[in-house]
């Protein structure tokens, strides 16, 4: 019979002792623990990044590496995509299960009502520079709406929860449209009650001088799909940035903020972006394997191909490209698409890039698929913090409520200089 254990050999001392193996992992404290001392640990895991850590059991969402799959709630990607709604998916993730009609049209009014925000709240996105950014300004105020609600901090009750829960899914596309708004230096748009969630956002970034905005059914579909594919992604920098500072027992509202900082760096948020801007300078399919030459010399950067988790193609990737097809029914698809496209081919056959483990990721169809919507480079963090915004909610909601729940407070490993005796000022030469 197979032991689902691993046996340790401190070889310092001979001392042998078994740790057991449950799900494909150890329990850091059952290895530690046996160097543990009167003063503390006399043993640390030192792992960087925590790229070979779990800081948490999680039932949301599911990725096999070496496949490039994606499930959430034991749901494939694809088939949510194919056959459901953004909001179907939001809920899933929350509740753990797809809604009943009925279910979906509470939860939906539900929204409907508190997608509106405090007249505060728009004064204090006003009092930003007119070229603010427009994730600095949805951090800080997501941030702030915990001032405005009594219950925000009580996060052990659950009838407070919900409120909250439904609170930040309902006001994320008020606040990023309010943004973008502040930012173009046009009136702020009221919350529409009939139009879907994708429609609403789209008709306050938009509105202009017409009594109605009606938006294009391929780009409200267009963004229903963006916002499901990025909906959540397991313990991402920023979903971990979330339950860091969750577990300190802080309200959702600053757990969300946290994960839209987060996200609003270089290494995350604006990996979309900065594969468009690489299309654009590539320029043509006929420039690609020049540019692909420069990759493999050290002197580009190949931006949308690779993945700190998936080893094969991300299946996200797959599902944009497939978008932009139903997009380009409704108008020219973009020049940068064959481009794209073109890269994808030569790497997919490129023995330099294949033994590499380097495929296409979400980013490389993503910016091509907000500009087709007619979404500016300077949104795209916004689109995807409101579309993780459902992922963030399940995974605070579930870390809250989880037995195992302690405030997250790594060790380290002390490199600094040893104990010195203090030289008063004077003396110093």
């Amino acid at each position: 019979m197979v032991r689902e254990t691993l046996t340790v050999t401190d070889n310092r001392t001979g001392q042998k002792f078994d740790v057991t193996i449950q799900q494909g992992s150890i329990r850091a404290a059952e290895l530690t623990g046996p160097f543990m001392t009167s003063a503390g640990p006399g043993l640390v895991i030192y792992d960087p990044g925590l790229a070979h850590t779990a800081i948490c059991s999680s039932s949301i969402t599911n990725i096999e590496l070496e496949a490039g799959m994606l499930e959430h709630r034991g749901y494939s990607i694809e088939e949510l995509v194919a056959r459901s709604t953004y909001l179907e998916v939001a809920y899933l993730l929350v509740y753990g299960e797809l809604p009943t009609a009925a279910e979906f049209r509470a939860f939906q009014e539900s929204l409907a009502q508190r997608k509106f925000v405090h007249e505060n709240v728009k004064r204090f996105i006003k009092g930003f520079r007119y070229d603010a950014q427009p994730m600095a300004m949805l951090a800080a105020s997501v941030g702030a709406l915990g001032s405005f609600y009594a219950d925000a901090g009580d996060i052990a009750d659950l009838d407070a929860r919900t409120a909250q829960l439904l609170r930040l899914m309902a006001k994320m596309p008020t606040l990023g449209a309010y943004a973008f708004r502040h930012g173009n230096g046009q009136p702020f748009v009221h919350p529409s009650d009939e139009l879907s969630y994708t429609g609403n956002l789209l008709s306050m970034m938009f509105l202009m001088s017409e009594l109605r905005y009606q938006p294009r059914p391929q780009h409200e579909r267009a963004l229903d799909v963006l916002l499901m594919v990025h909906a959540d992604h397991e313990q991402s920098a920023a979903t971990t940035a979330v339950r860091a500072v969750g577990s300190a027992h802080v309200d959702p509202y600053a757990a969300v903020a946290a994960g839209v900082y987060a996200l609003s760096g270089p290494m995350r948020g604006s990996a979309d972006r900065d594969t468009l801007r690489m299309l654009r300078e590539i320029g043509s399919v006929d420039a690609v394997p020049a540019f692909l030459a420069r990759v493999r010399a050290g002197e580009q950067r190949l931006h949308g191909f690779g993945h700190w988790v998936y080893r094969a193609i991300d299946p996200r990737a797959k599902l944009l490209r497939a978008q932009l097809d139903e997009l380009s029914g409704s108008g020219p698809a973009s020049p940068l698409l064959a481009v794209a496209d073109e890269l994808a081919r030569i790497v997919a056959q490129d023995d330099h890039f294949a033994s590499r483990g380097i495929h296409p990721n979400v980013d490389l169809y993503a910016g091509l698929t907000y500009s087709a919507i007619g979404i500016p480079e300077s949104m795209f963090g916004v689109m995807f913090a409101i579309a993780r915004s459902a992922g963030w909610i399940a995974q605070w909601l579930e870390m809250v409520t989880d037995g195992e729940l302690t405030t997250v407070r790594p060790r380290q490993l002390y490199t600094g200089s040893p104990r010195r005796a203090y030289v008063p000022l004077q003396e110093r030469g």
